[in-house]
């Protein structure tokens, strides 16, 4: 039976992606982080790595995968998008929100989007 292992993502800067996804996650790289590819995985144990592998191609307005992240409720959801921003993330001006989100949309440092959910949320 097959298994998620990896997530990839394409950026522009691997150094700096992995700097930021290892603060935003709590993920270290497995193998030093050369300057076109480095895996990175939980600290504290087994899970999905996240992948970061230089690219060319540019980011995707509403890409077609991306990451969601899981917050408790929506005062976490609140605190952990602030501390992402903090970090390098950005707000996006997402179009698609339906009238009452369980989600708030953020690119990285390298523009990619993705989520962070409230799991609370009715």
């Amino acid at each position: 039976m097959l298994r998620v292992g990896s997530v990839v993502l394409g950026v522009s800067d691997v150094p700096r992606a992995a700097a930021f996804w290892t603060e935003a996650l709590g993920y270290v790289p497995r193998d030093a982080v050369e300057d076109d590819w480095v895996v990175l995985v939980p600290a504290d144990g087994p899970g999905v790595q996240l992948a970061l592998g230089l690219s060319e191609s540019p980011v995707q307005e509403h890409p077609r995968v991306h990451l969601d992240l899981y917050a408790g409720n929506a005062a976490e959801q609140a605190a952990e998008v602030e501390r992402l921003v903090a970090l390098g993330a950005r707000h996006v001006d997402w179009d698609l929100y339906p009238d009452d989100p369980d989600f708030v949309v953020l690119a990285d440092p390298d523009g990619n989007r993705f989520c962070v959910i409230d799991t609370a949320h009715p």
